[in-house]
Parts: C-alpha cells; sequence; structure tokens
C-alpha cells in the first residue's frame, strides 16, 4: 500500500484527530492571512496616497530677507528724527513662475492675489463681537491701519477655484453655476458666498458693485457662481478685526491685481505649485530655489499630508509584519507539538511499517502528506474568513493611526501660512491655500490623513498564504521526525 493511500486512511479513520489539525492550522493561516492582507493594503494605501494627497511648493516674498533689509536700513539712518523702518515686499513675477512650472514632476500651479474693498450696491455681512479689539494692524508696508480702512470685502484672486485646497479637498462646494476657470483671467467674473447671495437677494448673472478702499474708484463684478462652506471653516477663519468670512469673494487673480493698481500686473501675492509625486517634492523644490532670487522670493515645501499618511500606513505595515512572523513562528511550534504527540500516539504503526521495510524517508513523506491535505481545507477556511478578519483588524489599526496623528496636530497647534502675512503694500492677509481669513490664520484640513484601508483577497494572496503554510508545516514534520529516524522496528515491537 502506498504512503499517500495510507495518509488518505488514516485521515479518515481519526476523524476527531483530523478535525482538530484542521481547526489548529486553520486558526493559523486565518491570521497569517489577516497579517499579509493589511500589509498588502497599506503599500496600496501608501501608493494612491501619492496620487491622491500629493504635495504643494508655495512661492511668496522672502518675508526672512525682508526684515534683514529693513532692520539694516533702519540701524543705518543717521537722521535726527528717526521715521518708523518699513517693510518692502518684492510680489511674484509670473516670468519666474513660468520657470518653476516647467520643472519636471510639477502637475499644475495656483497664482493667489488677495485684497479688500468696500461694499457699494449691496450690502456686507457685519458681525458684532463681545471681545474688544486693537485699533491697528500692521499692514504690509509696516505701517499701521485701522480695520475700518480695510475693507468690508475680501478678494481672494486665483487661477481657478479647483485649484485650492478649499475646493479641492471638496470642503467648499459650488452650488450654483461655476467656480473660477483659467479662463476668467482679465474678466470680472466672480464667485460668492450663499450667505451674503441670501442676505442681499443676489443669483448666478447679478452684477454687483464694489468700491476701492483707497479713493472713489468703483468696479463692476458679474457673479457666476455660489458657493458654500462648512461652518467650522467660518470660525476657524474668523479673528480680531477680521471680516465676516461669509463676505469673502472668489475671483481671477488678475481681478485682485487690478484692483490693487497697475504695478501688480502679471504679479501675485503667492503661487502653489502642485507636484504630481510626493517623493520627488524635495527634488523639484531644489531645482526651483536655483531659478529665483532668494534675496525676493522662498520656495517652502509642504507634503504634510503625504507624510502623515505614509507615516501611519508604515506603522500600520510594520505591525501586520510583526503579526505574520509571530503567528507563523507560534504556529510552527504549535504543529510541531501536535504533531509530535501524534506520532508518540503511533509508534506502534510506525514499527510495524519499518518491519515490513518500509523506509524511514516514504514514513516522513506519508505524514508530510497528511498535512498537506489538512493544509488544503484550512487554506479554503482562512481564504473565506481572512478578509473579515482583514477588515476588523485594519480599521482597529487606522482608527488608533488617526487618533494618534489627530493627537499631534492639536498638540502642535495651528499651521500658518508659508507666505505669512499680508499682500504687499495692501494690507490683506492672504492664505496660500485659497482661503482668505482677514486675521491672517490658516488652518489645515486633516480629512487628508484619514486612509482607510482597501483589504481584498486576492488569488495572489492565497498563494503567499499557501506558501506560508507549507514553510509553517514542513518546518514542523522536520521538528518532529527527528525520533522517527532514531526509531529500531525491534525495540517499537517489543515496547
Amino acid at each position: 500500500m502506498n504512503f499517500f493511500k495510507r495518509a488518505w486512511l488514516n485521515l479518515i479513520a481519526k476523524k476527531g484527530r483530523t478535525l482538530l489539525l484542521i481547526l489548529v492550522t486553520s486558526a493559523i493561516l486565518l491570521f497569517v492571512l489577516a497579517g499579509l492582507l493589511i500589509r498588502n493594503a497599506a503599500d496600496a494605501a501608501t501608493s494612491n496616497a501619492k496620487k491622491s494627497v500629493g504635495a504643494t511648493l508655495t512661492l511668496s516674498a522672502n518675508r526672512e530677507a525682508a526684515f534683514k533689509k529693513m532692520r539694516a536700513s533702519a540701524s543705518g539712518d543717521s537722521t535726527s528724527k528717526p521715521e518708523k523702518p518699513s517693510l518692502s515686499l518684492t510680489p511674484v513675477k509670473l516670468a519666474d513662475v513660468k520657470q518653476i512650472a516647467n520643472l519636471d514632476n510639477v502637475k499644475n500651479y495656483n497664482l493667489l492675489s488677495s485684497t479688500s474693498v468696500n461694499a457699494s450696491s449691496f450690502d456686507a455681512i457685519s458681525t458684532t463681537t463681545s471681545s474688544a479689539v486693537s485699533a491697528n494692524t500692521e499692514d504690509g508696508r509696516g505701517g499701521s491701519k485701522t480695520f475700518a480702512d480695510q475693507g468690508d470685502i475680501a478678494i481672494s484672486g486665483v487661477s481657478a477655484t479647483a485649484l485650492t485646497t478649499n475646493f479641492a479637498s471638496n470642503g467648499y462646494k459650488i452650488i450654483k453655476g461655476r467656480g473660477i476657470l483659467a479662463s476668467d483671467a482679465n474678466t470680472t467674473n466672480i464667485i460668492v458666498k450663499s450667505e451674503l447671495a441670501k442676505q442681499n437677494d443676489l443669483s448666478v448673472g447679478d452684477t454687483i458693485k464694489v468700491k476701492s478702499t483707497s479713493g472713489s474708484q468703483t468696479y463692476s463684478m458679474k457673479i457666476v457662481g455660489i458657493y458654500k462652506a462648512p461652518s467650522t471653516s467660518d470660525t476657524a477663519q474668523m479673528g480680531p478685526g477680521a471680516t465676516d468670512p461669509s463676505n469673502t469673494i472668489y475671483s481671477s487673480y488678475t481681478l485682485a491685481n487690478t484692483i490693487k493698481g497697475s504695478k501688480y500686473k502679471n504679479t501675485a501675492d503667492s503661487v502653489t505649485f502642485n507636484v504630481s509625486d510626493p517623493v520627488k517634492v524635495e527634488a523639484v523644490k531644489k531645482a526651483g530655489t536655483k531659478l529665483i532670487s532668494t534675496s525676493k522670493y522662498s520656495l517652502s515645501a509642504n507634503d504634510v499630508s503625504y507624510q502623515s499618511v505614509k507615516s501611519s500606513m508604515t506603522n500600520i505595515k510594520s505591525f501586520a509584519d510583526k503579526i505574520v512572523w509571530l503567528v507563523a513562528i507560534a504556529g510552527t511550534i504549535i504543529l510541531a507539538l501536535i504533531i509530535i504527540l501524534m506520532i508518540r500516539e503511533r509508534r506502534y504503526e510506525i514499527g510495524v511499517l519499518l518491519s515490513l521495510g518500509e523506509s524511514r524517508a516514504k514514513i516522513v513523506t506519508q505524514f508530510f502528506v497528511e498535512m498537506f491535505l489538512v493544509l488544503i481545507v484550512a487554506v479554503g477556511i482562512a481564504g473565506a474568513g481572512g478578509q473579515f478578519v482583514g477588515n476588523k483588524l485594519g480599521e482597529q489599526l487606522v482608527a488608533q493611526q488617526t487618533a494618534s496623528t489627530a493627537s499631534s496636530v492639536q498638540t502642535g497647534g495651528m499651521t500658518r501660512p508659508n507666505a505669512g502675512g499680508q499682500a504687499p503694500g495692501n494690507g490683506n492677509a492672504q492664505a496660500p491655500s485659497g482661503s482668505v481669513g482677514r486675521g491672517g490664520a490658516s488652518f489645515m484640513d486633516s480629512s487628508a490623513d484619514k486612509t482607510a484601508l482597501d483589504v481584498q483577497v486576492t488569488p495572489t494572496n492565497l498563494a503567499e498564504l499557501g506558501g506560508f503554510g507549507l514553510a509553517i508545516v514542513f518546518i514542523s514534520i522536520v521538528l518532529a521526525s527527528g525520533g522517527i529516524l532514531r526509531l529500531s522496528p525491534r525495540k517499537v515491537l517489543i515496547d
């Protein structure tokens, strides 16, 4: 009788033992598969983050260099009546922008220019707070401006609203009409917030008028869209002396430059470049820095969202690897002990086979065939339940990582824009993300950090699991077969 048939008959005859082996092997493979699935899903999530989360570079005036120049100028002033030092910030020239835009891995860019005006043909929304505010604020020239002089309507000029963080993250949504497009350059097209439109009974297609804060120049603007923002973002933008966030109007950057004055033509307060591959962001920054005057501009990188996702997924992957190896080692030990006990129960059977001339190699192979048949059934059971276990375990790991990330963000406090402060000579805070907060603060949206694991069982996963299972069974059989090789048929039968 060949050892294949003996292996099959032995499994059929010892149903209880066979069932125990199947259950133990299935449990081991189930957790090994869960670890493999989570590890593969973490790799996929990191890869997808490169495409979806992305990274940005922000080109803006170099405030640090401007402050050094201002201090140097103040210390060198020998006049008897020293004047208040003036901070001079250089607007970004489009010619410099195009050079960086032509670099490899730069997907697109968004020009940002901010200013303020006063409502003329409609009423701005006013907000009354109980707290007292300072009477003055620093303007872009280092002087002081009263909040009343800043205008009650904030103009956020962009290349396209779809390229701003607020709209790209689906935080801000167009509810009527359309957003600002690249084709709106050199037009007076704007989009207004839903609260402002509702209060003044404005709709898409209407024309409104605003007045410049310095002089009596009036501008007519056509509404092409109405947007809505989360209430939390409104609260975040409120600050001392800030206009109500509902008074923020989006336009093309060219319109904002026109309102600020002719010297701002073909410039921007700051420019945000979207890098196609976050891994390349430092290389793009290095290449871009060589193309600009560092005494005038600063080029800063922002890949916080990608790095956060990458860090979370790396931690999850590391934990999954530990699961795989710990379960594999523990499983090998458990199976080896079970097989050793099984062989000890079958000493008489082994002695008879040896006395009949069966080779030790075939007896060991019979045990391996028995465990291989058990392994096939166990792989099927693990494959059926692996996705469920992997999903539950993955959700728990992601929840822990998300809580850890949120705690770090809260501890670190708010993030302020890289461009920092106001538009040159204008006195209006501008945020690189495209959201204008008159108080000058920008708050990071952490929604991009919440990455779900897509745990799916594939034929490749089952093949990998089978390989792990074979390795565990092989090592277990080898460890347990040492006693067989030392057995003497005569001694076994006499005992």
